[in-house]
């Protein structure tokens, strides 16, 4: 579903009050805008939301002792193999890549899974919540793609409330790495790199369309630089 995307000057406002509520550094005058006013905003396909959502948990899965083989195994048997980027694949097959970035990727699942209803809250200061992975593919009990699916209600954000969490995240993603530039306190109980790893989801699954948006990116093609 394809909607007017709000007045990106306001939605910018509320989270600069949001951050001062928090505590927290203002980006500096200037900050870039995530979209201009007529762009429109839509989610990427439910299904390619819900199958990222399953490779990652997955990846997260091989952090924490999963078997090579059943992963593998899983994957195929969801017919998921084509949606592994490359990094991913090389971690999954032979552990190769930074362990701990992939484990960060908990945290991109936890939006992601906000997106599609799972989760209550997105919250910058929770950590993701307990039952976030009852709510994922059982993969211990090999719960195919299919079933997990056909078992778990997703009910997608509407994409103007995505589009405003974006930018909130947009502007805590700088305010963070700012704080712990410093050395200052976060206000919460999680770091600049979960805030950047919800954020990474969100850019991915939120797709805007206009005259200066190029094409929507790959997974790995997210640029968080900016």
């Amino acid at each position: 579903m394809t909607k007017a995307a709000p007045d990106p000057r306001a939605v910018r406002e509320a989270s600069l009050d949001e951050l001062e509520r928090l505590g927290l550094p203002t980006p500096p005058p200037g900050f870039p805008l995530i979209w201009e006013p007529g762009d429109t905003v839509e989610l990427r396909p439910t299904l390619d939301i819900e199958a990222r959502c399953a490779v990652l948990h997955v990846v997260v899965a091989r952090c924490f002792g999963m078997p090579t083989e059943i992963a593998m195994s899983w994957l195929l048997g969801s017919h998921l193999v084509d949606l592994v980027t490359p990094p991913e694949w090389q971690f999954v097959i032979g552990a190769k890549g930074d362990h701990r970035s992939f484990v960060l990727h908990h945290d991109a699942v936890f939006a992601l899974s906000w997106l599609l209803g799972l989760s209550r809250h997105l919250d910058p200061t929770a950590p993701p919540e307990d039952r976030m992975m009852s709510q994922m593919p059982d993969l211990p009990a090999g719960e195919t793609f299919g079933s997990w699916r056909s078992r778990s209600l997703m009910s997608p954000r509407d994409p103007v409330e995505a589009a405003v969490l974006l930018d909130l995240y947009y502007c805590l993603d700088w305010a963070f790495q700012e704080v712990e530039r410093v050395g200052g306190r976060l206000p919460g109980e999680i770091d600049a790199n979960a805030i950047g790893q919800r954020r990474w989801a969100l850019e991915w699954a939120i797709i805007f369309h206009g005259p200066y948006h190029d094409k929507p990116p790959e997974w790995e093609e997210v640029d968080l630089s900016v």
